[in-house]
């Protein structure tokens, strides 16, 4: 026999969890597609989260974790348990005149601890201000803006192992960081739950202003010198300026990766497309702005069906009220079968479909 719709499970071994059933997802991922999930269940601290391993209804269910649903999509509705990590603390371990090291509890929200490291004087996360989701997210995602990636200051990840209910401690290089990626998004995925990072900060800001807009922002606001809290402020305010408010506006941010591709096609693009855009990489590889290139292909503020490719970023989907994970999955299509088509490059998602 099936609960009613929105009944309660109590469970104490030794927290009490709620594990909630048929419950919408539509306001828990910020694209906003309409789906529901099977159970759902938030977890406040890893006591709780210990004991709903070790419930039934977990391990009876296919499960996912989530955040703040920054970069997750749910493209229909979930048959399992969605879980929502809410545990919340940043403690610092050990301190020098050099560097400070902290540990954050995974349910923290991403841009709140960047703005906390630079009111206390610890530097390294600047570039990645106001950058949606939480700490938790952020090692999984391996999250990187303004040539920053958030691999460079991980020491460790602590995660329970959802089969054993086991603690592990994950040393930065057994991660698998790479672009937009780590073990916990490719190999291990679904096996381990994040539940706090690791970071080593500095406490002498070393700037990384090489990315196209930073510099050329902070000389147009006649910033000289500037400290990590002028970084700060004004990738808040370009990501402001390119990104729609998912508060207003549904979309996932970024929905693309950057691909890479060898020199010799890059130069063979570079024939046809004089004004190409690239980043050039080691060992005679190119990145290639996605962005660039889906609006070379005529999508920028254009919708398909009820998704849009915004006006300002053509990097960035939306939804426009009513879509649903089909019509993402149409636009997906359309769109990486044209760049395929027109530069021979493949596309990549970035967010988790789930």
């Amino acid at each position: 026999m099936k609960p009613a719709s929105g009944g309660v499970h109590n469970l104490r071994a030794p927290s009490i969890i709620q594990i909630k059933e048929r419950i919408s997802l539509k306001e828990r991922h910020t694209f906003g597609l309409p789906a529901t999930a099977r159970f759902f269940c938030e977890i406040e601290n890893e006591s709780s989260l210990l004991a709903l391993l070790k419930s039934p209804t977990f391990r009876d269910n296919e499960h996912v974790f989530l955040g703040e649903g920054s970069n997750s999509l749910f493209m229909r509705d979930y048959p399992g348990i969605v879980v929502c990590l809410r545990n919340k603390g940043v403690r610092i371990l050990s301190e020098n005149d050099e560097a400070v090291c902290l540990r954050v509890s995974a349910g923290e929200n991403w841009h709140e601890f960047v703005q906390y490291t630079l009111t206390h004087g610890y530097f390294g996360l600047e570039n990645l201000s106001l950058i949606p989701g939480s700490v938790g997210a952020a090692p999984v995602q391996n999250i990187g803006a303004y040539g920053v990636e958030v691999n460079d200051f991980i020491t460790h990840v602590e995660a329970i192992d959802v089969e054993s209910a086991e603690v592990r401690t994950f040393k930065n290089k057994e991660c698998g960081f790479s672009y937009r990626d780590s073990c916990f998004k490719s190999s291990l995925k679904n096996r381990y739950v994040i539940t706090a990072v690791f970071f080593r900060l500095l406490k002498q800001p070393h700037l990384v202003l090489g990315y196209a807009g930073l510099r050329e922002g902070l000389d147009s606001r006649g910033i000289n010198n500037p400290t990590a809290l002028d970084v700060s402020a004004l990738v808040c305010e370009v990501r402001r300026t390119k990104l729609p408010d998912p508060k207003e506006t549904g979309n996932a941010g970024s929905f693309f990766k950057h691909p890479t591709i060898t020199e010799s096609h890059y130069l063979k693009l570079k024939e046809i497309f004089p004004d190409i855009k690239s980043f050039e990489l080691d060992h005679g590889r190119y990145k290639i702005p996605a962005g660039w290139l889906i609006e070379r292909c005529g999508f920028k503020g254009r919708s398909i069906g009820p998704v849009g490719i915004y006006k300002k970023q053509a990097l960035v989907l939306v939804n426009n009220g009513v879509a649903s994970g089909v019509d993402v999955e149409r636009a997906i299509v359309k769109i990486t079968e044209k760049v395929k088509s027109k530069f021979d490059i493949i596309l990549s998602v970035e967010p988790v479909l789930i």
